[in-house]
């Protein structure tokens, strides 16, 4: 690891955009200048420690700093985690690493092709089509 440089990732879940600054620190985790604990529901920031905790040896030494814009909650919280683990990755240059997330997760810690179904014509949505009425 390199230590006194700065890293930046940026990822994408749906229309969440994150992105990421790894710096020497102590392990924190700001989102939008707010720590972790106060920017998110419970049950999203336990997805993103689930990837730290892997990673817990290098993840004490760095602080992350995440701006964080669109989609919702679960986006945002998805793209956080891939940036963490791409940037512990790249930080690290360690394929072990890479190895255990990819056991753990699969493939959608680095990348997530799921993108929302485009609306179609005849009703409000992607699939949703209009009442029929009979009277």
């Amino acid at each position: 690891m390199i230590k006194g440089k700065t890293s930046f990732v940026s990822k994408k879940r749906k229309t969440a955009v994150v992105r990421l600054v790894l710096k020497p620190g102590k392990g924190r985790v700001y989102v939008n200048n707010v720590p972790l604990e106060h920017a998110m529901p419970e049950t999203y920031r336990t997805r993103i420690y689930e990837v730290m905790m892997l990673a817990e040896d290098v993840c004490k030494k760095i602080d992350f700093v995440a701006s964080v814009e669109g989609g919702g909650v679960t986006s945002q919280a998805d793209a956080l985690r891939m940036a963490i683990a791409d940037g512990i990755v790249r930080r690290t240059k360690s394929k072990k690493l890479k190895g255990v997330f990819m056991k753990r997760f699969g493939k959608s810690v680095f990348w997530d092709t799921r993108q929302k179904e485009s609306k179609k014509f005849g009703g409000p949505g992607a699939r949703r089509r209009k009442q029929k009425s009979y009277r």
